[in-house]
């Protein structure tokens, strides 16, 4: 496979995921916590890193690139370990506040406020394995493309 193969290989796979978890959110149902989201930034930024390392040859964007997805690998393996209880969230992991909701949100008949969902509370799992940790495994996947891509010329 070509570096560029590769490439396009990771950050679809970093796309595909963002995709998926809004899927999950706007499909599904499923509310993101704040753990979630932070998950899903250094993907986003892998979509571009992919971009551009397509049109800037080198080593040095592909191993930017493995970055952001094995950053998004230790985001989810913590909200694993928050959601099995073996640590404790961020302190913006509770849902016990309606801190942002305005007084005319509160009225608004039109819209539904809801709080996020909470860090420590699975929301959706697949042969045992939680959706951060779904993450977490494809991940360090993509940082593997990544790292061949970065070993091409």
């Amino acid at each position: 496979m070509t570096r560029n193969h590769l490439i396009l290989i990771a950050a679809a796979g970093s796309l595909a995921l963002v995709l998926g978890a809004f899927a999950f959110q706007y499909i599904g149902g499923l509310a993101p916590c704040v753990l979630c989201w932070y998950q899903r930034y250094p993907h986003m930024a892998a979509v571009g890193i992919g971009a551009l390392a397509l049109a800037i040859p080198g080593r040095a964007l592909p191993m930017l690139g493995a970055l952001a997805p094995l950053t998004s690998a230790g985001i989810g393996l913590f909200h694993v370990g928050v959601e099995q209880k073996w640590w404790e969230g961020l302190a913006t992991c509770t849902v016990n506040t309606m801190e942002g909701v305005s007084g005319a949100d509160l009225l608004n008949t039109d819209i539904t406020v809801g709080a996020p969902a909470a860090c420590d509370k699975i929301a959706w799992a697949m042969m045992g394995i939680s959706m951060p940790g779904w993450n977490a495994i494809l991940s360090l996947v993509l940082v593997g493309f990544w790292i061949a891509a970065a070993r091409r010329r």
